[in-house]
């Protein structure tokens, strides 16, 4: 199978191709300007290497899957369109509101949090001028408690055309459970406003976008994807038309934060928020398990952040509590990563309201201007600027020698900008830039295994991104992770991700169900759940659109793989937890009781064994059906492995400043693309391959795997020498 996978970044655009057996990993720089420039620069840096027509090389490709940053971008940048919200009179500052001060801090930085007084409520992607309510309610049962009044409507309609807007979100009351009203003013726009005319607007509903309970975080999470809806068009519709011309005419396939991928036309704007994160996320979980390894830690440092993602037990993790978008809690089924502003383009400033305490983020100077080292008029030193003047980056091989870098400008920026303010010489400036940054990536990983109740030690650190090899060591040692693992193809290794996922969509509904009765003096003993026809019925209706979706996408029913999960809650407590329901339907009590051992193993193992109450019955809030077509893997090419002497690779001896104090040393360079499999280094050295470089430091051994992987221990560990466990994970792939 010949597939493309593109992911498109704020600093680089990545591209990892399968083709007629070869496995080719490209890497160009993103084109902010027009996102359909850069993609196409990718695939034709590919067909350069193959030597083949581009018409030729796309008219064999199968499949291209795509991950973009455009979306986080554009709530970055708020240059969404201006929209109207139509909401229920009397509810036109909910979003406004939020829910209270817990709502300030949503996407605010820790340092932000420890002063919440202080912190300022962000600012609104719709004004409260843009929004209106209308008159009607419907209660909690889905009852029409007032008729939609569609000449209050119709006015209300009118003052919001006249304010500009150009495009509308329908969010009322209890629409999820009665959605009757909504789609009557969706009815109405496109009266008034005939999808022929030169004036029609797009129109989302907040009971299509996601009929969940929660009328903030519905109706913000069709806002947010509302903001983005013109934004993610207007490009893909340019990326594929520009695919078509080119010769391409397969489908296009998005990667979705959901661990998922399908068609663009089935895919919804706030799907894509992340994907790129969430990708080499997948791409971890596969490579771990092809060693055996459960517990991963993907970290991937790129050129403008740094994103970080947990495999643990074999498995992702959802957000089970208020995912957040920028500065927004939605409803959405994400994978939970984390990303902070820390990578190569990160800029290193003097804070002069702390002292003069010299910082590194999260402002980026992106791949226009770029790092100092570029030329191309940044001024700022980064990260980047900083590895080039202690010695780690050669100017003349970065970027697979394609970009000279300019090292004398960037150690006049350090200087000027870093060193003479704090009185420091500049190597030691540059020494504090990469510590820095350094620590904010290791803290990251920190909060996020230590504090959640994992032993980081416990874990295998996979380093990949442009920057991860280079500084995985650095990040790496205050976690006391024994392993580190590198690849050919690090420095796309979110495209690389996507190669490992399947065609999945997500489809929730809020539905009150009581499982369990909350038990009474006058009831007894514990009343189960009866009802399996409405239970049942849920789950059918979700089911049916799954089908009609992935029919769109020319699969058949009976590739669909199901999986159901359950938002539940014991009554009376706030803490909803997510279970993986053990039966797609319910027919007896047997299956009820499965369902609730389940739920109170997960939720005891979350919220500790106290805080089980079965006395106070058991609820289901949300039913989220997931529908799954498994696809072809990727094959990773397996090698002969040969001696352990690397000097065959060795291309010569440079001095590099390791750490401030200690002088520089002279290192051994290594080219990456004479390492054979088998090889071993041990560190000071530098290992240098066409999109990336690997740091090995002393005390570090590095050694090539079968796959080409490159692992990095502690020089008194046993190298190689991986668990009995993890040895026939391989040997049996192998086989």
């Amino acid at each position: 199978m010949n597939t493309v996978d593109i992911d498109i970044g704020g600093t680089f655009t990545d591209c990892f191709v399968q083709f007629r057996g070869q496995v080719i990993a490209e890497k160009v720089e993103t084109t902010h300007y027009d996102l359909a420039v850069c993609f196409l620069n990718a695939v034709k840096q590919v067909v350069e290497r193959l030597g083949c027509p581009l018409a030729e090389f796309l008219g064999s490709v199968d499949t291209i899957r795509y991950s973009t940053t455009v979306a986080m971008n554009k709530l970055i940048e708020r240059s969404g369109p201006p929209l109207g919200l139509i909401t229920t009179a009397g509810f036109e500052d909910t979003i406004f509101i939020g829910k209270g001060s817990s709502q300030w801090a949503d996407g605010s930085t820790v340092r932000e949090q420890r002063n919440i007084a202080r912190i300022r409520k962000p600012e609104p992607l719709i004004p409260r001028q843009r929004v209106v309510g209308v008159i009607e309610r419907v209660d909690s049962m889905g009852r029409v408690v007032v008729p939609l009044d569609l000449d209050d409507a119709r006015r209300k309609l009118q003052h919001l055309v006249d304010q500009g807007v150009q495009g509308f979100v329908v969010s009322l009351l209890w629409s999820f459970a009665n959605p009757s009203h909504e789609r009557a003013i969706k009815q109405l726009i496109r009266e008034e406003y005939p999808e022929a005319y030169l004036g029609s607007m797009p129109v989302l509903l907040s009971s299509e976008v996601k009929p969940r309970a929660n009328e903030y975080e519905r109706t913000m999470t069709a806002i947010v994807d509302a903001y983005l809806h013109r934004s993610m068009k207007d490009e893909l519709s340019t990326i594929n038309a520009e695919l078509i011309d080119a010769g391409y005419s397969g489908p296009l396939m998005m990667v979705h934060n959901t661990g998922g991928m399908a068609e663009v036309f089935k895919t919804a704007a706030i799907e894509t928020y992340n994907g790129g994160p969430v990708a080499g996320l997948m791409g971890s979980r596969y490579v771990g398990s092809l060693y055996g390894w459960k517990n991963v830690i993907a970290a991937d440092m790129g050129g403008t952040s740094f994103d970080l993602g947990l495999v643990v037990d074999g498995s992702t993790r959802t957000y089970d509590y208020r995912p957040v978008i920028d500065h927004w809690a939605v409803h959405a089924t994400m994978l939970e990563t984390k990303s902070i502003g820390a990578g190569g383009g990160s800029i290193a400033w003097i804070n002069e309201l702390l002292g003069k305490r010299l910082e590194v983020g999260p402002q980026s100077a992106g791949s226009m201007p770029g790092p100092v080292a570029y030329d191309q008029g940044g001024t700022e030193p980064t990260v980047t600027d900083a590895d080039v003047v202690l010695g780690f980056i050669h100017p003349d091989t970065f970027h697979g020698g394609r970009k000279r870098l300019n090292r004398r400008r960037a150690r006049s920026a350090i200087r000027d900008r870093i060193a003479e303010p704090l009185g420091i010489e500049v190597e030691e400036a540059a020494t504090l830039i990469r510590r820095i940054v350094d620590a904010k990536m290791g803290d990251t990983i920190y909060k996020e295994t230590a504090l959640r109740g994992y032993d980081p030690r416990e874990f295998v650190l996979f380093a990949f991104g442009g920057g991860g090899p280079l500084h995985a060591c650095g990040f790496a040692e205050r976690l006391g992770v024994r392993r580190i693992v590198t690849f050919p193809y690090s420095p796309v290794f979110c495209a690389f991700g996507a190669s490992t996922m399947d065609v999945m969509h997500v489809y929730e509904k809020s539905r009150y169900l009581p499982l369990i009765a909350r038990r009474t003096r006058k009831a007894g003993a514990r009343a189960f759940f009866e009802d399996y026809d409405l239970f049942n019925g849920v789950v059918r209706e979700l089911q049916e659109k799954a089908g009609h979706d992935v029919a769109g996408e020319g699969f058949a029913p009976e590739q669909i793989v199901f999986s159901l999960e359950l938002d539940m809650k014991y009554g009376g407590q706030l803490n909803v937890k997510r279970v993986a329901s053990p039966r797609m339907f319910l027919h007896s009590a047997e299956d009820v009781q499965a369902l609730y051992a389940q739920f109170e193993r997960e939720y005891s193992e979350a919220y500790s064994p106290l805080s089980v109450y079965r006395e106070s019955g058991v609820e289901i809030e949300n039913f989220i059906l997931k529908a799954t077509v498994p696809q072809p893997r990727v094959e990773l090419p397996r090698f002969r492995l040969v001696g352990e002497d690397p000097d065959k690779a060795l291309t010569g001896e440079r001095e590099v400043l390791w750490e401030w104090g200690r002088g520089v040393e002279k290192t051994a360079i290594y080219s990456w693309d004479l390492l054979e499999p088998g090889n071993r280094i041990g560190g000071p050295a530098i290992i240098e391959a066409a999109h990336t470089t690997i740091a090995v430091p002393r005390g570090k051994v590095y050694h090539l795997d079968e796959y080409r992987h490159g692992i990095i221990d502690d020089l008194g560990q046993a190298v190689g020498r991986e668990s009995p466990e993890e040895r026939a994970a391989v040997t049996a792939r192998t086989i």
